[in-house]
């Protein structure tokens, strides 16, 4: 058997002992391929910034907790005055003057406390709440899953609902354990006194947002868990629509996961030295759609995030440079935000930690708008919330703050930050509007967490805002069929996961939650995304969900990658999904760099495939 050619020889008079053309430790760093997660999180906790923790945990944790706690004391401290004020009101004109006054800076400070607190709120409740019920019932699933692995279908969905519903009882439990625990500490009616005592406050605001999370949770966590369990288990989809004859068909390419690196040699991240190297792979992929493109035409090219490795401006360079060269498909292409687009703080070192106000991640952030900009500023629109109808453009929003955009791009002041804070939230969901009554619209979520370091990027999460935007906008589109592209997962495969880091670890947490709110929508939408390089088509509760697999992460077979190209139309007003076809792209080896012939065409798929291309490359 022939060896495989070695690389070619430096320039130099000899070899040199470490060839850094082949990575070394370093490039392993933070490889859930190479390392376990142990290992990973060990690290991480000898060499975390313990200062830059207690303040990340005062800022995202600790202050929303004291300002919820002190709402109620504010309040009824307010209503508790007035009350005394309006009993001697009759007593004179300047007594109702005095009872106006109050009753007026009342209204004009409670505002803000309720804003206040409600931020507060639903801050707690997506960083501390959501999370912990996701653990809990994702672990009696995965032990379930483990302990049962052979279950017929009927018999698995039933245990999947008990898992749920389990999950609910203890998180329900421990929160009203947690409420019992903080009740005697609590206090809610505030005093004047209390003005020049502040600090006395701390402990029972810390008690009260306690009473208030758990008494919450404790209810909610049921419900929860009762829709979760009613949701049932998600399947694979095994019957696909024939598309009628007389009805305008899409041709949608599905691309993920790219993770563009910045270096010639560079390593990715998450598989390190045991993955692929540089961006050729991703040059090849990009030239067999063209190639594809031309003789097929595509209406669209999606791809679902993480079009980048780190998010840093080499990668996010090198994938502008490539798809410039594809004007064709440039014309056609739709990317959103992947974790690894915007919260990933350092590639090198899980294990440092990005303060809520550091404006590295306002950088990453700014990164991947202006390349959406660049490409589809002018197609997607915005959502005005308080209109319920489409907005500017992305290139109209971003407008008026590009002087500011690239002065903080050029210094990256805290100021700056904390001014362009709102404008990430702001432009999501980005809306393609259909054309027609009876088009097909696309709706580009951000589904990333908020994340302060590398070790917890791959957690997701959508906003109730985003979703309410999401409904409104498809409500005003009646007899129109919706493609709703995120990163993250919505539900777990139906098929084992290789260990619980990669159900819990990367995970969109409110994912069956948001399923709910697209069940009355069923019909006429299918959901697109990536995140865990597997290639499944499913259907949970009814929504159609279709993952796509990297062409790039995942390794070669028979020494060639794939990536589908989906055909959806609008009939009967519902969103009909073809069976999709697989585009075949052939890698070269060390021995053969000729380039792969493109012109064949594209196989039928004649059934969803489940799993990633190797199992045992899953994420």
């Amino acid at each position: 058997m022939q060896e495989p050619n070695p690389l070619p020889r430096m320039h130099l008079w000899k070899p040199m002992l470490i060839d850094p053309r082949l990575g070394d430790a370093e490039d392993d760093i933070a490889s859930t391929k190479s390392r376990s997660l142990v290992a990973i999180g060990g690290r991480l906790l000898a060499e975390i910034s313990l200062p830059k923790l207690a303040v990340a945990w005062f800022m995202l944790i600790g202050l929303p907790a004291i300002l919820l706690g002190l709402a109620p004391l504010v309040i009824l401290g307010w209503a508790t005055t007035i009350s005394g004020q309006v009993a001697t009101a009759l007593a004179g004109f300047w007594s109702l003057l005095i009872v106006a006054g109050l009753i007026s800076l009342a209204w004009i400070g409670g505002k803000p406390v309720l804003r206040a607190a409600e931020q507060s709120f639903w801050s707690l409740n997506a960083l501390a709440v959501q999370p912990v019920y996701a653990l809990f019932r994702e672990g009696l699933r995965h032990i379930i899953g483990k302990l049962a692995p052979n279950l017929r279908p009927r018999r698995h969905t039933h245990l999947y609902a008990v898992a749920a519903v389990g999950g609910g009882v203890l998180v329900s439990s421990l929160s009203f354990w947690f409420v019992v625990l903080a009740w005697p500490a609590s206090r809610w009616v505030g005093e004047a006194g209390d003005i020049l005592a502040p600090f006395q406050l701390i402990v029972p605001a810390l008690a009260n947002a306690v009473v208030i999370i758990g008494c919450y949770v404790t209810g909610a966590a049921l419900i929860w868990a009762l829709a979760d369990g009613a949701l049932g288990r998600p399947a694979d989809l095994m019957a696909f629509a024939d598309m009628p004859s007389e009805a305008r068909t899409w041709r949608v390419a599905h691309l993920s996961d790219l993770h563009v690196v910045g270096e010639r040699y560079g390593f990715r991240i998450e598989s390190g030295r045991t993955g692929p190297q540089g961006n050729e792979k991703i040059h090849r992929v990009l030239d067999r759609l063209d190639a594809f493109h031309a003789q097929h035409p595509l209406d669209l090219v999606l791809i679902t995030g993480d079009m980048t490795d780190a998010g840093r401006s080499g990668e996010w360079a090198e994938f502008m440079d490539t798809v410039a060269a594809h004007p064709g498909l440039a014309e056609r292409l739709l990317i959103l935000p992947g974790n690894h687009d915007v919260n990933v703080v350092d590639r090198a070192n899980p294990a440092r930690l990005e303060l809520p106000t550091s404006p590295g991640k306002r950088l990453r952030q700014l990164r991947t708008l202006s390349a959406i900009e660049a490409l589809h500023g002018d197609k997607v629109f915005c959502f005005d919330s308080d209109k319920g109808r489409l907005g500017p453009t992305l290139t109209e929003r971003l407008a008026p703050h590009r002087d500011d955009i690239e002065a903080f791009a050029d210094t990256g002041g805290i100021r700056q930050s904390l001014r362009l804070a709102q404008i990430w939230d702001d432009v999501f969901p980005m809306i393609v509007p259909p054309k027609t009554d009876d088009g097909i619209g696309v709706m580009l979520l951000n589904s990333n967490a908020e994340a302060h370091f590398s070790f917890t990027n791959a957690l997701g999460i959508i906003s109730a805002l985003q979703a309410q935007d999401l409904m409104a906008a498809m409500e005003r589109y009646p007899r129109a069929g919706w493609i709703v592209a995120l990163h993250h997962h919505l539900v777990e495969y139906p098929t084992p996961a290789k260990a619980f880091s990669e159900r819990i670890g990367t995970a969109l947490i409110n994912g069956s939650w948001f399923v709910r709110q697209l069940r009355p929508f069923a019909d006429r939408l299918v959901v697109f995304h990536g995140h865990r390089h597997t290639e499944w088509i499913g259907q949970s509760g009814g929504v159609r969900i279709v993952s796509a697999a990297s062409p790039v992460m995942n390794p070669a077979q028979n020494g060639s990658v794939s990536f589908l190209v989906h055909t959806l139309a609008v009939s009967g007003g519902e969103l009909k999904l073809a069976a999709p076809e697989r585009v075949e792209v052939k890698l070269p080896d060390e021995r053969d760099l000729r380039l792969a012939d493109p012109s064949p065409r594209a196989d039928p798929v004649g059934s969803p495939t489940i799993g990633s291309l190797d199992p045992e490359h899953r994420r």
